[in-house]
């Protein structure tokens, strides 16, 4: 689960993160007063949607030279004509999509003398299987660019569970980023302070970036990103709270009501699978015989009929579907099961695009006798590859 910028710097400045001074807006009328509040002379107007990028996005609806979702303005006329522009309009950001995200809030925020910017994140190292600190001295730039193009600036270190975060972490940490001085001092006492926060939190990922050096010295985390581990977050109805719905795809919203793993993507033949990996082959095989997948979506091991005719019809919500695929293979899972779902799924919403059926495993045969003798136009395929190969015909011949 994200959480906007705001929140999470308001969760950070608990644990005693240094952040500056912000109010977060939700209509044009509240920005004369929350920038007033902050005193100036530097107010910083944030769009606060979930995705990076946001300085160098850009307006659907303003012109094409408008400034971007991050603003600088100095005077409050100024934050008042950004908070006009900004919200309610469309943000376009790399991690968006040509699509964007409204922006239905803003952060108005104190300026701060920048003297260099920083990156820092904490997330779950694979390699190490610990949570680790990612830092370069490449703060505020395209992280990604930065490990392509001159990986030796990023540096990991991960962190011993047992321990925390060490003396020798910190002078690791401080090294890399190439602190003295003040700053040092700082991070002394906020790298731990950010450890802390991601473990009892349990987060996923705390991105940094950029946190600064100020002019005088002192560090200070000028932006930050959080997301938590949607698996422990019964442990923490707080940050459930913060959950903001419109920022997540409907299709999505309704897959979790019914515990689905579903991940809306932008191709065109939608996936019903059991099991993570068997998903992740599905879509690849689709991919391999020239087409994309519409989504993800895996329904466990033990679906009932109900919760696949739930799946069943979240994927044929989506209007970019032409065509969908439905691979099972039955361990846990009964071919039966499925095939009643997907039948009943079918008699409930209709079927406007091509369905492809695979199964295989427990109870095979009488899954696909059900499939066979309904009188629902659905293929069966005898295998993955037969199924990808049917389902990519079937859209292509469609359009």
């Amino acid at each position: 689960m994200n959480i906007h910028e705001h929140q999470a710097k308001a969760l950070l400045k608990e644990y005693g993160v240094p952040v500056s001074d912000g109010v977060a807006i939700f209509s044009v009328d509240e920005a004369e007063a929350a920038a007033k509040s902050l005193g100036g002379p530097l107010w910083v107007v944030k769009s606060q949607i979930h995705a990076g990028g946001r300085g160098k996005g850009r307006f659907k609806e303003l012109d094409k030279d408008a400034a971007g979702g991050v603003r600088l303005a100095r005077s409050i006329d100024e934050v008042k004509f950004d908070v006009k522009e900004m919200l309610g309009n469309t943000l376009v950001t790399k991690q968006t999509g040509e699509q964007g995200k409204q922006v239905n809030r803003l952060y108005i925020e104190d300026g701060a003398d920048i003297k260099s910017e920083l990156y820092l994140s904490l997330l779950v190292d694979r390699e190490s299987g610990r949570v680790a600190f990612v830092a370069s001295t490449e703060g505020g730039m395209d992280i990604e660019a930065v490990a392509e193009e001159t990986p030796e600036k990023i540096h990991t270190i991960p962190i011993n569970p047992a321990t925390g975060v060490t003396k020798d972490d910190v002078e690791k940490l401080c090294d890399a980023f190439e602190l003295s001085g003040q700053a040092r001092k700082d991070g002394a006492t906020l790298f731990p302070i950010l450890y802390n926060a991601f473990v009892e939190k349990d987060m996923a990922l705390l991105e940094v970036n950029p946190l600064i050096e100020m002019k005088d010295g002192h560090l200070r985390v000028l932006d930050a990103k959080v997301s938590f581990d949607n698996n422990a977050l019964f442990r923490h109805p707080d940050i459930v709270k913060l959950r903001d719905l419109s920022e997540e795809d409907e299709k999505e919203i309704e897959a979790s009501k019914h515990d689905l793993a579903y991940i809306a993507l932008d191709g065109t033949i939608g996936c019903m699978v059991n099991g993570a990996g068997l998903a992740m082959s599905t879509m690849d095989i689709i991919k391999l015989y020239g087409e994309e997948p519409a989504n993800f979506l895996d329904v466990g091991g033990g679906a009932t009929a109900e919760k696949v005719t739930a799946a069943f019809k979240i994927i044929t919500s989506d209007p970019n579907v032409k065509g969908i695929l439905v691979n099972i293979f039955g361990g846990i899972m009964r071919c039966d099961v499925i095939a009643e779902g997907v039948l009943q799924a079918v008699k409930e919403v209709g079927l406007k695009v091509p369905l492809v059926v695979r199964l295989e495993g427990t109870k095979v045969a009488e899954g696909q006798k059900l499939i066979d003798e309904s009188d629902l136009d659905v293929i069966s395929a005898k295998d993955l590859d037969d199924a990808a190969q049917k389902i990519v015909a079937a859209v292509r011949a469609a359009k």
